[in-house]
């Protein structure tokens, strides 16, 4: 490779900068020569790329020579034909990509521009990697290459005489054909001889040749200002000095290539993934890995794993589900709500102060029937089920995952990951390193890393207190509005109305509510995505995988409370700390606390969760689908005028959207966030996972279309795993026991109902002779004197009421008795019933979660002989092949030591 002998750098005057990062500095790899900083006092200094015709051939992927393959492409906007053309700027601009231009060449990049077709303002410069480069940054970047083909077999299975309907969803082989299999090892150039290169155009494919390129583009500099250097095509593209940067796409997507030699790998995804007639197909992992990298891969491998795990959980939910439906008219207490002589006479007290009036029990009869499915014996089953489920599904993946690391040589990849160049651009200390106890540069001391976490955490503790605030406005509106609906609904409606029938004051609270908090995390998402980024980007992490790993997790920690907090509250808190109508809980001194309907808060959890999962779906859908088509077909109406050229592969490649900076990022962040609803909340909405498995099914298939049809190819990037999503779901998983539990013990009303069917409806506490679940209404209502009513600005404002009497929920000591409103003995039966629940349930499923985590190896044992049957190879290959060329030199060595002892042997003494 040519090392670059003058590097090409300009040191300007003290101007205002419009990038965004500021002023860095960076130290350059040994491999790559960084001499002379001078600056250029004309423009001859600079080395530019040839200008070229298009040669008329759109779907080739070569320079003009139809030699040199195009690896990257880099899009700029001529200065000097801007309409609004500011002299000052324009210069800037152009002086420093003339610098980053003339530097890749002196790295050894090969560079060819191409004016568009369409708007001649634009201007294409091709990025091409020769062969030399090629190796010496394979070496660089430790990339692994074949070393020899896998000679390890796959193991048959016992199901492959019934596999007939598998290979219906199976691609067809014959279209996309399976990759063959190589024992790897990281790349040397001393070594070359050792790895299997039958042609030198093939050894790298397009997706290392790309990945190679942007390591390169982002550690060229371009300008020096005051002793710091400027570098990397990020900003520059941030800056506006190029207007986008991007390997390219290897044909259209709806046809194949008319080249020959292409081998049309984005039709293929298109036609056998992202097509619609392809929903009910496996995906083809190994071709998604070659074309878009090791990232997006393991995305979809985990995302179509867990789909298919869901399908599982959706059956089982489904199940529960229809047990709940076809068992609802055995529900002996949502009868006694409905019946006219039993919930019609029941008159309940007011829940607010002043102006809400008596209301008749049996105007909650639609809900109680609705709720009758959920909070059923399947709901209990579910939970349970659901608590081993997550556990099977995150020990499997464990299992699949360790496979795919093997298959896509990602074992070592920590080894081999280099760190970011904006970080090395900071590292400016130097200390002595503990193990090598040589001398190394970091980018700031232990204090100063001490201070950036401590603002850091702060800024986050900071933005999670404004979301429990947003959820606090959101509590204040329901207490408040509670009261409108509680008097405006009952007035306009009689015992017959249908409004009065399907929408009580809570529903109208519950949804009203729901949608205005949903709008509200939106919002919200929006503002903090940009926070969470300059927190990040401030704390300065060495690797790309520990800066997603930092994102991941302030985002998701906002999020987790931006999304649960209001079914948090609703499940856990509301209608818990009410008080009784006498001596009502005021929220901050002012609204009176919200009470759950005589079933329980439940039905209003269900109701919040299907509103923000379907919310949240239907919006993503939108930004995932609608927003980058409408913006791609706006972006060739603009160019209609030279719709009828033939344009070539890199200029339909850059009408396309790009993929943004943070890639797959929001794609996992939605997955998590479905997977929190189907985990925590399920035991009070057992079709959770059946609207999760439809959804995902989409979601694949949308993803799909949307890469390779939508958006620019992104750049190829190496992953061993998910990140840190699996430490996240593994919190999930244990957190959602808890969740769980709590639901069905403190929001729905199961326990009570088993501890009156079990202990008080017989005697001595019941007057029934068998075990029965009639007179369950009665009791979980509290008798309530109306003389006893208290209000903050008169007397009592139902003191000329017709009603002696009315009920509330909860359990307490009738009025006359020596220990009035006190909580009665049925009360702390129920609490004890709760916590053994609680406890019990808990134990249980954390036992047999631990057990399944302990018989389950999180690598198979095919797998790890795999694994180590590449080592043993890897290790025999290259290091017999070094002891030949040693032990040949040595033999060298020795004859001519012998020969040389033997001349002066024979040699004849002088006197």
């Amino acid at each position: 490779m040519p090392m670059m002998t003058r590097d090409v750098l300009l040191e300007m005057e003290l101007e205002e900068d419009d990038e965004e990062d500021g002023d860095i500095a960076l130290e350059n790899l040994e491999q790559t020569n960084v001499s002379g900083f001078g600056s250029l006092k004309s423009q001859q200094d600079f080395r530019t790329p040839e200008f070229e015709e298009f040669n008329g051939k759109p779907d080739s992927l070569y320079f003009n020579d139809g030699q040199r393959r195009i690896d990257f492409v880099l899009v700029y906007e001529d200065e000097s034909r801007k309409e609004t053309n500011k002299k000052g700027s324009n210069e800037k601009q152009r002086r420093k990509r003339q610098a980053y231009e003339s530097n890749l060449i002196c790295d050894g990049l090969q560079l060819e521009a191409t004016r568009s077709l369409v708007d001649d303002k634009l201007v294409f410069v091709k990025v091409h990697a020769p062969w030399e480069v090629l190796c010496t940054y394979a070496e660089i970047m430790h990339i692994k290459l074949p070393l020899k083909p896998n000679d390890l077999k796959t193991r048959s299975s016992a199901f492959d005489n019934f596999n007939w309907f598998t290979k219906l969803l199976q691609v067809d082989e014959s279209i996309i054909k399976p990759e063959q299999e190589f024992f790897t090892a990281p790349f040397e150039k001393n070594r070359m001889n050792d790895f299997y290169i039958q042609d030198r155009d093939t050894f790298f494919n397009p997706a290392t040749r790309s990945r190679i390129v942007y390591f390169i583009l982002s550690r060229i500099m371009y300008q020096v200002r005051n002793n710091v250097k400027k570098f990397g095509i990020n900003k520059l593209v941030n800056s506006g000095i190029y207007k986008a940067a991007f390997p390219l796409h290897d044909c259209n997507f709806s046809t194949p290539s008319e080249d020959l030699s292409c081998p049309n790998e984005r039709y293929l995804l298109y036609r056998e993934w992202a097509h619609p007639r392809s929903i009910y197909k496996k995906q083809p992992l190994d071709l998604i890995r070659k074309y878009y990298g090791e990232k997006i891969g393991i995305y979809f491998a985990w995302l179509g794993y867990y789909t298919q795990m869901l399908l599982l959980a959706a059956i089982v939910g489904v199940a529960c589900f229809l047990y709940g439906y076809f068992t609802e008219d055995n529900c002996t207490w949502s009868k006694e709500v409905c019946d006219p002589n039993i919930g019609g006479q029941i008159i309940m007290c007011p829940q607010c102060d002043d102006e809400c009036p008596f209301w008749s029990l049996n105007v909650t009869c639609e809900s109680s029937k609705k709720l009758c499915i959920f909070d059923s014996f399947g709901t209990l089953v579910f939970a349970v089920f659901m608590g081993v489920w997550v556990t099977l599904f995150l020990e499997f993946w464990k299992r699949r995952q360790a496979e795919l690391e093997y298959e896509w040589d990602t074992v070592e990849l920590q080894q081999e990951e280099q760190a970011r160049p904006e970080y090395e651009a900071r590292c400016t200390h130097v200390v002595i390193n503990e193990i090598t106890q040589e001398e190394e540069r970091v980018p700031f001391t232990t204090w100063g890393k001490c201070i950036r976490v401590t603002l850091c955490a702060s800024a986050v503790f900071f933005w999670i207190l404004l979301i429990i605030a947003s959820v606090i406005g959101i509590i204040v509106y329901r207490l408040s509005v509670f009261v409108i609906f509680s008097v405006n609904l009952r007035k306009i409606s009689n015992g017959t109305d249908p409004i009065q029938k399907y929408v009580t004051p809570q529903m109208a609270t519950s949804i009203t509510a729901s949608l205005i908090s949903f709008i509200i995390i939106m919002i919200l998402n929006t503002i903090y995505e940009k926070v969470a980024i300059m927190i990040t980007n401030f704390e300065l992490p060495r690797t790309q995988t520990d800066y997603e790993n930092s994102l991941t997790m302030k985002m998701f920690l906002f999020q987790f409370v931006n999304y649960y907090s209001s079914c948090f509250y609703i499940a856990f808190f509301k209608g818990k700390f009410v008080g009784y109508p006498g001596d009502p809980v005021y929220w901050l001194g002012k609204y009176r606390n919200e009470e759950c309907d005589p079933g329980g808060c439940l039905l209003e959890l269900t109701t919040q969760l299907i509103i923000i999962m379907g919310g949240k779906a239907i919006w993503n859908n939108i930004q995932e689908v609608l927003l980058p088509w409408v913006m791609n077909v706006f972006g060739r109406c603009r160019t209609v005028s030279g719709a009828e050229k033939i344009t070539p592969r890199w200029e339909q490649d850059y009408h396309l959207q790009p993929m943004g900076k943070l890639g797959l990022f929001y794609e996992y962040l939605e997955m998590i966030i479905q997977f929190g609803f189907v985990t925590l909340f399920v035991a009070s909405f057992p079709l959770a996972p059946l609207l999760a498995l439809v959804n995902n099914i989409l979601e694949i298939r949308v993803d799909a279309w949307k890469l390779t049809t939508q958006y620019r190819r992104m750049v190829p990037e190496k992953a061993q795993d998910i990140g840190a999503w699996q430490p996240i779901m593994q919190g999930i998983a244990i957190l959602a026991v808890v969740t769980n539990a709590m639901i069905i013990a403190f929001t729905s009303d199961m326990i009570p109902r088993l501890v009156y069917y079990w202990s008080f409806s017989i005697p001595p506490y019941g007057d029934h002779l068998d075990y029965s679940m009639e007179g369950y209404i009665n009791i979980s209502l509290s008798i309530f004197n109306t003389a006893d009513f208290k209000s903050r600005v008169k007397e009592n404002p139902y003191a000329r009421s017709k009603y002696d009497t009315c009920r509330y929920r909860d359990f307490r000591y009738p009025p006359g008795h020596p220990q009035e409103y006190k909580h009665n003995i049925y009360y702390w039966h129920v609490i004890a019933a709760k916590l053994a629940f609680i406890i019990v349930m808990e134990h249980i499923i954390y036992s047999v979660k631990f057990f399944i985590s302990y018989t389950i190896p999180d690598v198979s044992k095919s797998t790890k002989s795999k694994i180590k049957r590449e080592k043993y190879l890897t290790q025999k290959l290259l290091h017999e092949n070094h002891l030949k060329d040693m032990t040949k030199n040595i033999g060298v060595i020795a004859e001519k030591m012998i020969g040389a002892v033997v001349d002066n042997n024979l040699r004849p003494k002088s006197d």
